[in-house]
């Protein structure tokens, strides 16, 4: 097990490096990439063997150097920055160099055959124009691709954050229902103890996967609520309406709980006839909340901590659910209510 996961360590690892090798190993072991990027016939009948794979090894390496010198170098520097005329020069020089290359090589080796810039550019020009598009686009590529990258991992870290917000959050207020209890020697403080529980190994446990099922996150709320009854009692009227069929379907975990939260929270203490309203149901995919709750005009600042738990979904499903949700919360009349489409397709 550990040996599988070292080797799976290692190829991540060594996996960039290892396919450029391969590649220009590839490179070298066609004996033509392009037919007019080596030495026509003629000329092959004035060179030995080991003239020409001198000659032919030499250019190849100059052209893998020309290829890390512009997605090192000159695209980032000429090209991204849209100096294109000197991204061109650049391009132009290189080409002139390999050109002096040839012409250095043909005296080195005491080449009897009469060197020509116009034939050496002639047999060099494709391998080098389809070297350059080639590097281009690569960097492009790569560059997008880690862009990409960081910002998937900025976003992993940022909900990883939004999680860790969320759960502090949700136990603060529970706790403070537990002490209420507990002041009141409610008869029910063991019943909510052990609910409590559930909900705090549901936090652990489950939820540290990115997806959890509908039905889960729906029984997590419908503990919660049973949680809040039982402080309460009958001084807040508790309608619920849960019509969930396809449990198959998927769900950030503890998306939803905020909305309901917040219904509690500003829900009771100086409103007339409490009242609070959770519906959720699921139509074509579509999971549709609406959440409803009577508020006071004069009740709106509980404490510090309101707030937080709706600005962190909200930025949630901004991050999780782009286009694919609508949110709606707003004050009606006596009401407060908060309407939540969201698609649950492929997720």
């Amino acid at each position: 097990m550990d040996y599988a996961k070292n080797n799976k360590t290692w190829l991540s690892q060594y996996k960039v490096p290892l396919t450029h090798i391969f590649l220009w190993a590839v490179f070298f072991l066609l004996p033509l990439i392009f037919s007019i990027s080596d030495y026509s016939q003629s000329e092959k009948k004035h060179l030995n063997p080991d003239e020409f794979f001198v000659l032919n090894i030499i250019s190849k390496l100059f052209i893998i150097g020309f290829f890390y010198l512009n997605t090192q170098l000159l695209v980032p520097k000429f090209l991204y920055k849209k100096k294109y005329l000197v991204f061109l020069a650049c391009q132009a020089m290189v080409f002139g160099l390999l050109l002096m290359l040839d012409f250095v090589l043909f005296e080195l080796l005491n080449i009897l055959h009469p060197f020509r810039f116009i034939n050496s550019a002639y047999h060099n020009i494709s391998l080098f124009i389809f070297t350059s598009l080639v590097s281009i686009v690569f960097k492009m590529v790569w560059d997008k691709a880690k862009t990409d990258e960081k910002q998937k991992e900025n976003l992993k870290t940022e909900l990883s954050f939004l999680r860790s917000q969320i759960s502090p959050h949700f136990l603060f207020n529970v706790l403070n229902n537990i002490v209420a209890m507990v002041r009141l020697k409610h008869d029910a403080l063991e019943d909510t103890v052990v609910k409590l529980s559930s909900l705090l190994q549901y936090m652990l446990y489950e939820t540290d996967e990115e997806k959890v099922t509908i039905q889960s996150e729906m029984e997590y709320l419908k503990s919660y609520i049973e949680l809040q009854s039982q402080r309460f009692g009958s001084k807040i009227k508790i309608t619920t309406s849960f019509d969930i069929e396809n449990s198959h379907l998927h769900i950030e975990p503890m998306l939803l709980i905020p909305f309901v939260e917040n219904a509690f929270k500003h829900g009771y203490g100086m409103v007339e006839s409490p009242a609070i309203d959770i519906m959720v149901k699921l139509e074509n995919e579509i999971l549709v909340v609406g959440i409803k709750n009577k508020y006071s005009k004069e009740d709106q600042q509980k404490d510090k901590t309101s707030g937080i738990g709706l600005a962190n979904v909200k930025r949630r499903l901004e991050l999780l659910y782009p286009k694919k949700h609508t949110l709606e919360i707003e004050p009606m009349d006596e009401w407060y209510t908060v309407n939540l489409n969201l698609n649950l397709n492929n997720q």
